[in-house]
């Protein structure tokens, strides 16, 4: 079955990770095989939910897009580098592919033959020089086996050809030798006492009694072949090791997580038609070539707590969207089919997915209920934001008895935990929870900041603003932020410096300053974005 990777945004927040894991635990209720991920490092607050219910956090996702793995490869196509260039041929025959890996005994990767390099060895290549070893000569030849003292078999391949005496005469045969030769009584005894190599006797020609009784005693390797002295001599040079071609050769291997783009890329480089996959230790996993390229498994994914491409996975849109859960306003996700979305106006997406699981009657865990309430909590402000609704509020009251908790006081803990910012730097604080939008062009950041701690950014606001400045001139074209105090239910609001303008007309105050704090001000999505929305798009 597929897996499905279920995710929420980028620099994930409480609902953005709870999210992932409720739903991927209501899913794989249903049957399917479903994977919580994470796209970002997991805040305090998240940590300190996951840890109190006991959940493990789920494991990053750098990207989905489309790697070699998913490409329709061809698995497991490969040949030992102690195979014949005979056998690399029939498995290219039989896998219909121009190019084959070669690998050592533990698979590791050593080269790439090809029916290019083959036509040329045979045609070529030297014709005298023989490495191998009996099994694969028997092979090529369709030969059997008389003597056997060696398995392998390496030296000079000579045909006795000559009349007798000539050969005897003006050949001088050495135990490095192999000889092809028929019914030749004075030349099979020369190259015996000779005691070369190995004999290959043609026509099925079988030896003597005394030449044979002779050849056990020098120990000579004998093999028959029911071929003529022309095709063994054609068919000989195929029981080569292949490794004889690759060995020198450079080959170029492709990873399996390589990304197709890349692929492409690499294929346009160098224009070879097939190339060995491996993985990240060299074990040779088959064989790839230029058509596999367009033949590949996108990844399934659902998201929840986002639906826009800026502020999701890296490749998204090399992925098949399954399912959207999500309380946001919509942003440009879009899917070439029709997709399951599930969109409410409530404070959490997690009171989404607590009614997804009263529709399809699957009762919730105590831990899983812990999550959810967390999130709802979390996302609300311990339900004081102005997006909580009376389903938000009637959702915390049911998951709080599953989960056995007070939800107040589990609420103030986990802020407390989560919110705290001493000693941290502006930095990581600005980027930690920034929704990025795209409005009229211009790349928007609105970052928020939760926290009990204001006086510390008060004492050094100087600082701060130079560092939004610095945020916004590195990656945006406007950018604003809120610190939210949760004990005093508001927002202090700072900006970049060049567009102080445009939020004077966005809050409708021509006496609005750095750190203006505005009551009741504490959700980004409803009391900040429609107005920054409607100011940029005049």
């Amino acid at each position: 079955m597929e897996t499905i990777y279920i995710f929420g945004h980028k620099k994930p927040d409480t609902d953005s990770v709870c999210s992932s894991i409720s739903l991927s635990y209501l899913k794989n209720q249903l049957g399917l095989n479903t994977v919580p991920k994470v796209l970002g490092h997991v805040n305090k607050e998240s940590k300190f939910a996951l840890d109190y219910f006991g959940i493990e956090e789920p494991e990053f996702l750098n990207d989905v897009k489309v790697q070699v793995k998913n490409m329709n490869y061809k698995e497991s196509i490969m040949i030992s580098e102690m195979s014949s260039i005979n056998d690399a041929f029939k498995v290219m025959q039989k896998e219909g592919v121009t190019g084959v890996p070669v690998v050592d005994e533990n698979q590791k990767f050593k080269g790439v033959a090809t029916l290019k390099d083959i036509a040329k060895i045979l045609i070529n290549g030297d014709k005298n020089d023989l490495n191998t070893n009996l099994k694969n000569i028997c092979s090529s030849l369709d030969g059997e086996i008389v003597l056997k003292f060696d398995d392998e078999i390496k030296g000079k391949i000579l045909v006795g050809s000559y009349q007798s005496s000539t050969f005897s005469n003006d050949i001088n045969l050495t135990s490095n030798d192999i000889l092809i030769v028929g019914d030749r009584y004075k030349v099979l005894d020369y190259a015996i006492n000779c005691k070369v190599k190995l004999l290959v006797l043609v026509g099925n020609y079988d030896l003597q009694s005394d030449l044979l009784e002779k050849a056990k005693k020098n120990k000579i390797n004998i093999i028959k072949t029911k071929f003529d002295t022309y095709h063994t001599v054609n068919n000989i040079l195929q029981a080569n090791y292949i490794k004889t071609i690759t060995e020198n050769k450079s080959s170029i291997s492709v990873l399996d997580t390589l990304y197709r783009g890349q692929f492409l890329e690499l294929i346009e480089k160098y224009g070879h038609t097939n190339y060995a996959v491996v993985d990240k230790f060299n074990k040779c996993l088959g064989a790839i070539s230029i058509n596999d390229a367009n033949q590949y498994d996108k990844l399934k994914v659902m998201l929840v707590d986002h639906n826009g491409f800026s502020q999701s996975v890296e490749g998204i849109e090399e992925a098949i969207i399954e399912e959207v859960v999500d309380h946001h306003n919509l942003l440009n996700i879009g899917t070439p089919q029709p997709i399951n979305f599930r969109s409410m106006p409530v404070g959490c997406t997690c009171t989404i997915i607590y009614h997804l699981f009263l529709e399809n009657n699957i009762k919730i865990p105590k831990n899983i209920a812990g999550i959810m309430l967390s999130a709802i909590l979390s996302d609300t402000l311990l339900l004081k934001s102005s997006t909580t609704t009376d389903l938000d509020r009637k959702v915390v009251e049911e998951l709080a008895l599953i989960a056995e908790v007070n939800p107040f006081e589990y609420g103030h803990d986990m802020v407390k935990a989560g919110f705290s910012i001493k000693g941290r730097k502006v930095e990581e604080l600005l980027e930690e929870d920034i929704k990025t939008f795209r409005i009229k062009e211009k790349m928007v950041g609105i970052s928020q900041i939760f926290t009990m701690d204001y006086e510390d950014i008060a004492a050094d606001i100087d600082n701060f603003i130079d560092k939004v400045d610095d945020l916004a001139s590195s990656k945006f074209d406007f950018v604003i932020v809120l610190i939210t105090d949760i004990e005093k239910n508001g927002s202090y609001v700072f900006y970049d410096r060049k567009s102080e303008y445009l939020v004077k007309d966005i809050f409708n105050n021509e006496e609005f300053i750095e750190g203006f704090y505005i009551q009741d001000l504490l959700s980004r999505k409803k009391d900040v974005v429609p107005y920054v929305m409607e100011v940029l798009e005049k």
